[in-house]
Order: structure tokens, then C-alpha cells, then sequence
């Protein structure tokens, strides 16, 4: 789910696994403090408690590093081996950026031999494969549903849209009633939240080929679905002129604040919404596809939690990183934090515990996609290539084709590079 700020580092010295693999000793641990980060510190030490009992002569020392300057100090791990941790947690799309700067161990004979592997989702599993190999264990997911404003569905006799063009007329409508509303709220620099309309009309982001990226934005289908995303951007929905700019977090907080009927949100804004002016007033469904009783493809964020390449107590690490992201762990994470485990068979007794997840699992069990498994797509998400091509087709000064070509040509680009 961390952006992929990171995956520009400079080519890692982090040396040869292979050549300890001490039994004892300290384990150093990094992983992303959280907002309220007390309850995953607990369910972590638990683990590390159980994990510790079990292997004598070994201590877990475990930090907590900020989300946000996490690039600095991970690039500076892997260029650093005697200072480098032995297990992180990382964003699922830095995975292979990571991967391409020698930081990370291949750990694909333990992860084959790892029993509970087989009901880890196939998405979750992509997000830590890179040419054909495991490169960690999937933490957590998160997905994106459709928030809608169940007063104002009653009050103006209207259901969830059962279908992408259900959406639009849905939104065109709320709007019309509540012209100090978005009908629904969306954001050209929102790509996650643009992305299943792409996908839900069977557009890729880029093709593979051989371990080679090629962008494939501009193909009919792809540009279908760029349509009917940019479609929601005018006076009768979104006005491109307050809207174009708008990311995620803006969206989010647009229907938080009772200033839009509808928004595409994740299963992790539910704090937001709690603590806002629409708490007891939204409902949740799964994202409509273009046919009726199809869900549109969400993009599967989430973290993962991987080995680095130099450490020396490899066995160890890669026992612990089993622990951390394992079963019991997951489903005592998604107590505390609300985070989605990556496991289906957990993942189906989280949504029978809580009705609120049921869309976001429903999303999730439906098929989800990923970006490309490329070190370039971290150069890609931060040059702005998708919300650039997004902007240009919302303000007028370009069509459809001409934005989807030039986003691609930008993309093969960095492919190339």
C-alpha cells in the first residue's frame, strides 16, 4: 500500500546471503509505524514472544520507522549490510524496484515448502513475485468498495448502481437534487481509484512479454475505460475545475465532509468516515462492473513483509518473517488494525465477524489486479503519468487517444530504462 517512492534507489551492495547463517543471536526487525500504532506493537509482540520461546539464544529487536521517510532509510539499509535490518515490512508495490536493487533475499524454496502459502489470494502472491520468484510474504491488503450516502439514496428513492453506467446516471442525478454536492466525488490524480474502470473494461496498464514491460494504455479496450472514468469529470457530476486536481484523500474527505453522494474509498478509510459528519449515514458496496452483477477489478494494495539479501541469520529470518505474516498473525492484526488479511480462509472469517468488510472481501474474492512487476513503475506512479493523462483529457487539451498515447509512450520510456 506504500507508494512506490522508494524504488528509484541507487543499485544496493547488500552482498551474499548464502555465506552465514548464524542460529543465534539478534534479529533486527523494521517495520512501518502505523497512525495509533499501539495495537499492531501488541499483536507483534506476541509473536515475538512465541517466536523467541521457540529458538533459544535468539532476541527480536524490532523498530518502528515512519511510513514516510522510509525510502531514505531503507535505500541506506540496503548499501549499508552492518546496519541493515534482517526483516522488513514494505509496500507491496515496491517489491520489484526493491528486488532490482539487490536488497532483497529470494526466498521462493521456503515459501514453496511454507504449507499455508496455498491459501494466500493470487494477487497477494504476485505482489511479492518478480520474474517468476517470492520475495517475501504478503502482510496485509486493502481494497477499494463504493461509500454511498444511504440518506440521501432513501430520500431520493434510489439503489446502489448495479452497473458502471448505473454509476454515472447515479451520480448525474444526486447531483442534480443536491447541486452543493458531487455525485460522486472523483479526482483526476486519483489512479487507484481510476484504475478498475480500465480494468473493468478489460484495459491493461502494460503487457509482459519475456520479462519486458510494454504499455498498453492506448488499446481500445484500456481507452474504454478511460473514457467512462473521465467521463465523471463536468458540471452534471464533478466539475473539472474542483475535481482534477482532487486525489484519494481528497475524495475520501469530500463524502467525509457531506459533499458527495457517492466515493470510491477503501476498507481503511472506515476510521474517516467513523469520525466524520456521515457516521451512521453511509453504506458500502462492492465497485459495479460493466455488466450487471460484475465487480470491477480493484487494485490490491497492502504490505508485505520480506528478508533482506545481507543478512546473516537467514534461516532465522526467514522463520520469523513466517510468523509475522502468518495465519494467527494476520487475523490478530485485522483485530487490531483493521488490516485485510491476504489469506482467504482468514479472510472469510474477518467478514463474518464484521459485516463492514463483506464488500471490500466480496471486491477482493472477485479478482483483483496489480500494477506491473517492474522497478519502473515506482518512476512511473511518481512522474504522475496516469493522473497527467487524466488532467489533460478532463481540461480539454487533449482526447482520449492522444492522452493514452502519450501516457504510453511515457511508460515505455521508463520500461526501457
Amino acid at each position: 500500500m506504500a507508494s512506490a517512492v522508494a524504488a528509484g534507489c541507487a543499485p544496493g551492495t547488500s552482498g551474499d546471503s548464502g555465506k552465514k547463517d548464524e542460529k543465534s543471536g539478534k534479529l533486527r526487525v523494521w517495520l512501518f509505524r502505523e497512525v495509533g500504532n499501539q495495537p499492531k506493537e501488541k499483536v507483534v509482540q506476541g509473536v515475538i514472544d512465541h517466536f523467541e520461546k521457540r529458538h533459544s539464544g535468539v532476541r527480536v529487536d524490532v523498530q518502528y520507522i515512519p511510513i514516510d521517510s522510509r525510502a531514505e532509510k531503507i535505500k541506506g539499509a540496503f548499501n549499508d549490510p552492518d546496519s541493515a535490518p534482517d526483516v522488513i515490512e514494505y509496500g507491496n508495490t515496491d517489491t520489484a524496484g526493491y528486488v532490482a536493487d539487490g536488497g532483497l533475499a529470494d526466498i521462493s524454496a521456503e515459501f514453496g515448502e511454507w504449507g499455508a502459502a496455498k491459501d494466500i489470494d493470487a494477487t497477494a502472491e504476485r505482489s511479492v513475485t518478480v520474474g517468476g520468484k517470492q520475495y517475501g510474504a504478503p502482510l496485509f491488503v486493502g481494497a477499494r468498495a463504493l461509500y454511498y450516502r444511504t440518506d440521501i439514496f432513501k430520500e431520493m428513492n434510489l439503489k446502489p448502481p448495479t452497473t458502471l453506467g448505473e454509476l454515472s446516471a447515479t451520480a448525474q442525478k444526486i447531483r442534480t437534487e443536491h447541486r452543493d454536492m458531487y455525485g460522486l466525488a472523483v479526482g483526476g490524480a486519483y489512479t487507484y481509484g481510476a484504475m478498475p474502470f480500465i480494468w473493468a473494461h478489460g484495459g491493461e496498464l502494460a503487457e509482459e512479454k519475456g520479462g519486458k514491460f510494454t504499455a498498453a494504455l492506448d488499446s481500445p479496450a484500456a481507452r474504454k475505460g478511460i473514457a467512462a472514468y473521465t467521463g465523471l469529470f463536468g458540471d452534471d457530476n464533478c466539475p473539472a475545475a474542483k475535481c482534477a486536481k482532487m486525489g484519494g484523500n481528497e475524495t475520501v474527505e469530500a463524502f467525509a465532509g457531506g459533499k458527495a453522494g457517492m466515493a470510491i474509498g477503501g476498507d481503511f478509510n472506515r476510521q474517516a468516515m467513523e469520525n466524520s459528519q456521515v457516521k451512521g449515514d453511509y453504506g458500502v458496496v462492492p465497485l459495479p462492473g460493466v455488466k450487471k452483477g460484475d465487480i470491477a477489478p480493484a487494485f490490491a494494495g497492502g504490505n508485505n513483509i520480506g528478508v533482506l539479501k545481507s543478512t546473516s541469520h537467514r534461516t532465522l529470518a526467514v522463520a520469523l518473517m513466517k510468523e509475522l505474516a502468518g495465519k494467527r498473525a494476520q487475523e490478530e492484526l485485522f483485530g487490531a488494525m483493521g488490516f485485510l488479511p491476504t489469506f482467504s480462509d482468514v479472510r472469510a472469517r474477518a467478514a463474518k465477524k464484521d459485516p463492514f468488510v463483506k464488500p471490500f472481501v466480496e471486491t477482493l474474492d472477485a479478482g483483483t489486479e496489480f500494477v506491473p512487476a517492474s522497478p519502473a513503475w515506482g518512476q512511473i506512479d511518481a512522474s504522475l503519468v496516469l493522473p497527467g493523462m487524466f488532467q489533460r483529457i478532463v481540461s480539454g487539451k487533449q482526447d482520449v487517444a492522444g492522452a493514452a498515447a502519450e501516457a504510453a509512450q511515457q511508460m515505455d520510456e521508463a520500461f526501457r530504462k
